[in-house]
């Protein structure tokens, strides 16, 4: 088996993703700390103002970079050593107790910090008289950095757990899409097979018969149609205008092989024209007409389509006069009326209409209503 060294597109999306949450999650983090060291730094100077001292606001600033900073530093370390280790962040007893460790060193060398910080402090004079004596190094003070670094893991993880739900169901839905996309390929390729081998039968009868003219002109219309079926890139949806002349030339082959016997007609608004719907949706439609329908009539038969919008739906009928669908339910049958369903299902999930009837008059009608989308220039 060989092994692609480049990354697909779907890592490329999810690496993505990823990046993009843990950045927000920094951003987010390191925002917040900088905040609450500014509210600390301007309250220290207020302070001195207070006691009427006139002070830089550079040594309250510095304090409290110390003071929050660090914890979004911190922050930010967990959610690195998360996206490496994913369990450094999990709420496992194992994981608690590492971190209870961690915490601890982590607070001593932060109060160590903070006590640096005050007697550095003592190089302006008056923030030595406004803090004369400070000491960190106690148990209070320990236990309220022991308690916030427990609130910084609690929340780094509950972060970093919502994180990887969140690009958890995206690579879901992106696996889907692409098991949707692989679907209706597969669905695509299994109805063009069916409708060529139809038509290439038609040939051949053509010619068995000694009707030659009628088979090259039959060749005629199915150079067309595959023409237009090789030029487009599946799955995807076309002008109904294109649409219909595949749906022409295909009645074209049928009236041939017929001679006289089928009888077409077609009534499609502009507006309908300009819409766009998925590639062979009305074809297999038409096809089954003539097939379980119109070919065992011993007289000549009639389809008529109709399409046209109606307010923001694109409203589309197929129907014929001959014998229905012998006998059998009113839910379609045959490869073509399946794949229709199931490609309707996949371009319009719970936003189509789907409608085969048997008249008690005889014939058979299929309707399809879909959202109605205009092609863009």
């Amino acid at each position: 088996m060989v092994k692609s060294k480049s990354p697909s597109r779907l890592d490329d999306a999810i690496r993505s993703g990823a990046s993009t949450l843990y950045a927000r999650g920094v951003v987010g983090i390191l925002l917040a700390s900088t905040i609450l060291a500014l509210i600390t730094a301007n309250g220290c100077h207020i302070f001195l103002a207070t006691k009427g001292q006139d002070i830089s606001l550079i040594p309250s600033l510095i304090y409290g970079m110390v003071k929050w900073l660090w914890w979004g530093l911190i922050a930010v370390m967990m959610w690195l050593s998360a996206r490496r280790f994913p369990r450094f962040l999990s709420f496992s007893f194992k994981s608690i107790g590492l971190q209870f460790a961690l915490g601890s060193i982590v607070s001593i060398v932060h109060l160590a910090l903070m006590q640096l910080t005050w007697r550095a402090g003592f190089h302006w004079s008056v923030w030595g008289k406004a803090y004369p004596s400070i000491n960190y190094f106690v148990i209070s003070s320990f236990g309220t950095d022991l308690m916030i670094y427990g609130f910084v893991f609690g929340i780094s993880g509950f972060l970093h757990t919502e994180s990887q739900r969140q690009l958890d169901a995206m690579l879901k839905l992106e696996l889907e899409k692409q098991l949707s996309q692989a679907q209706l390929h597969a669905l695509q390729m299994q109805m063009e097979p069916h409708f060529l081998f139809n038509t290439l039968n038609a040939i051949t009868s053509l010619v068995a018969h000694g009707r030659n003219p009628e088979a090259m002109k039959t060749l005629g219309h199915l150079n067309t149609i595959l023409r237009m079926t090789l030029q487009r890139k599946a799955p995807e949806k076309v002008p109904f205008a294109e649409e219909l002349r595949v749906i022409e030339s295909y009645l074209a082959i049928q009236e041939v092989r017929f001679a006289g016997r089928l009888e077409v007609k077609i009534d499609a608004t502009q507006e309908a024209l300009d819409g766009l719907v998925p590639c062979f949706l009305l074809q297999p439609i038409v096809e089954n007409a003539i097939q379980h329908g119109i070919a065992p009539l011993e007289e000549g038969g009639l389809i008529e389509t109709h399409v046209k919008r109606v307010g923001d739906r694109l409203w589309m009928e197929v129907k014929d006069n001959g014998c229905g669908p012998n006998g059998s339910d009113t839910k379609g049958h045959g490869i073509g009326m399946q794949n229709v369903r199931e490609r309707l299902a996949y371009f319009y999930p719970g936003a189509y209409e789907f409608a085969a009837v048997a008249p008690a008059a005889g014939g058979y009608e299929v309707t399809i209503q879909i959202p109605y989308e205009r092609v863009t220039a």
